[in-house]
């Protein structure tokens, strides 16, 4: 029956759409209910029972209507190159955050005057990076703290970002440049994001064993400069590391009792991926470009104390070896990608000594570098990890091109991957929590207005699945593979999934900080 609120607000905006019959889970509250959902101008304009007909309708009836994912950790800079998102929209992710690691485009206006201008198929919105705005404002070497005048800059550079509808900072705190930032500086540039009531999302400094160290770090941000914090794709990597995932929730609730707004997100799998420069090599032997860096492996001495800091990383995090990286995409020799660097040594040196694996790793940064996917966290911490309430769900990953290189399958799968095997296999989380994780959650801590639920005047962003089939096919040797069970999406009101099939519809806006 029509509900008086619903006859209003259908006689204010007429529907063009209904999904009609489906189990609906508005992102907030704690129960599934049956009923149509009216859309209408973009937005929902009605909610109950056996509503009017509309032009256009889907037959929901056995699915599950929800508010379309929001991943807030994402490298999708790419998205207007790739527009149509695909490896997203069908895992039911609607709106992505890109910007995180403290890597964003340079000009936050231009790249999201571009999203509205050559249009894509998901709501876009984007961080400020420190790194982006570090090496804007730095010059030289950046192993130092910044001159007045260098900060300054970057200050500067962050309040243009953010007025120009950043969502906040991020930074990465182990990739260059960031890497050498000393916390004040981390501060000063989050009182500017925070004076514009944006978030700061960060890449700790560690995810291993001096991961209290990098927490701490945290806190210091979010104390003093009065500002959200969100820890991004948190973990423990590395088995001298494993098991204390408990200890590290509760020293984030500790925090939060102190006044503190922490949260994190996280990726549901057991395997990270970056640059394998980046996590296998010294900042330091990188700090000052590929040119400098060959000449420090040329040098005997100099490539003696790298090599010896590399076996000493690799013994601190409990590893006898690289068995656990393996190589996702390298342009200098393409047929290494989906090789473990010891399966690479043992085909470019004829060995797989830990002395050929090293000396692999080195050659590929010098020609170039490559991405990597490190298998390096145990199921049981990500587990204990996923049940803390203010766990999102996002998959650090970005916008696919389908069958290039191998890639980690959370580009294709996260999202589902929740669904499937932590809702519906093993009971985790209830479904409706999961919804939640992944919808009102991110919205209200990235301040993305009027999305991630489905209620009356909201966007109409919304996934409908079956709950019964949703599921992840990417595996890590065969990662370009689509979810599967999510049956339609829709963006702004515009189908752009249908019966599983992508309509090249691309009604994505480029979503700005609301205030």
């Amino acid at each position: 029956m029509l509900s008086a609120l619903a006859a209003v607000a259908l006689t204010v905006v007429p529907a063009d759409l209904v999904i009609r019959g489906g189990r609906v889970i508005d992102g907030v509250s704690s129960a599934a209910y049956t009923a149509d959902v009216a859309i209408g101008g973009g937005r929902v304009v009605a909610i109950g029972r056996e509503l009017p007909k509309a032009p256009a309708e889907i037959d929901a009836t056995g699915l599950i209507v929800a508010p379309g994912f929001i991943d807030v950790h994402t490298h999708a800079e790419n998205v207007a190159e790739l527009p149509l998102a695909e490896n997203f929209i069908r895992m039911g992710v609607t709106t992505i955050v890109t910007g995180n690691c403290g890597s964003s485009a340079g000009s936050i206006a231009e790249f999201l005057d571009r999203i509205d201008r050559e249009t894509v198929s998901v709501n876009v919105a984007t961080l400020v990076g420190h790194n982006t705005v570090r090496r804007a404002a730095m010059s030289g070497e950046h192993d130092r703290e910044p001159t007045p005048a260098e900060l300054s800059k970057m200050k500067s550079l962050v309040a243009e970002g953010m007025k120009d509808g950043a969502v906040g900072l991020s930074t990465g705190l182990i990739y260059l440049p960031g890497t050498f930032a000393k916390t004040p500086e981390i501060v000063e540039l989050a009182k500017v994001a925070a004076t514009h009531g944006g978030v700061y999302a960060s890449h700790m400094r560690n995810e291993s064993t001096r991961i209290f160290d990098a927490l701490n770090e945290v806190f210091t941000v979010a104390r003093e400069a009065k500002i959200p914090c969100q820890i991004s794709h948190i973990k423990l990597g590395g088995n001298a590391a494993w098991g204390q995932a408990d200890k590290v929730l509760e020293a984030i609730e500790q925090a939060r009792r102190e006044g503190l707004d922490i949260t994190q997100d996280q990726y549901v799998y057991t395997a990270s991926s970056t640059g394998i420069g980046s996590n296998l090599i010294p900042s330091k032997a990188r700090e000052a470009g590929r040119e400098a860096f060959i000449k420090k492996i040329e040098d005997p001495v100099q490539k003696a104390a790298i090599v010896r800091e590399m076996r000493e990383s690799l013994a601190r995090a409990g590893r006898s070896d690289y068995s656990y990286a393996v190589i996702a995409s390298y342009r200098r020799d393409p047929s290494l990608n989906g090789k473990s660097i010891p399966q690479a040594a043992l085909k470019l040196r004829g060995r797989d000594s830990l002395e050929d694996q090293i000396e692999t790793i080195l050659e590929i940064e010098r020609n170039g570098g490559a991405s990597g996917v490190f298998h390096g966290m145990h199921e049981d911490d990500l587990r204990t990890f996923l049940k803390h309430p203010n766990t999102m769900i996002a998959s650090d990953g970005g916008v696919r091109r389908f069958g290039q290189d191998v890639p980690h399958p959370r580009s294709y799968g996260n999202n589902v991957r929740v669904l499937g095997r932590y809702v519906r296999e093993l009971a985790l989380l209830r479904l409706e929590e999961a919804i939640r994780r992944m919808t009102s959650l991110p919205a209200t801590t990235f301040r993305l207005k009027d999305r991630g639920t489905v209620r009356e005047g909201a966007w109409a962003d919304l996934v409908v699945f079956d709950p019964a089939k949703v599921a992840d096919a990417a595996t890590f040797e065969a990662p370009h593979q689509y979810a599967v069970g999510i049956v339609h999406v829709l963006v702004n009101g515009t189908p752009v999934v249908r019966e599983g099939v992508h309509l090249g519809t691309k009604p994505g806006k480029a979503l700005r900080l609301s205030r």
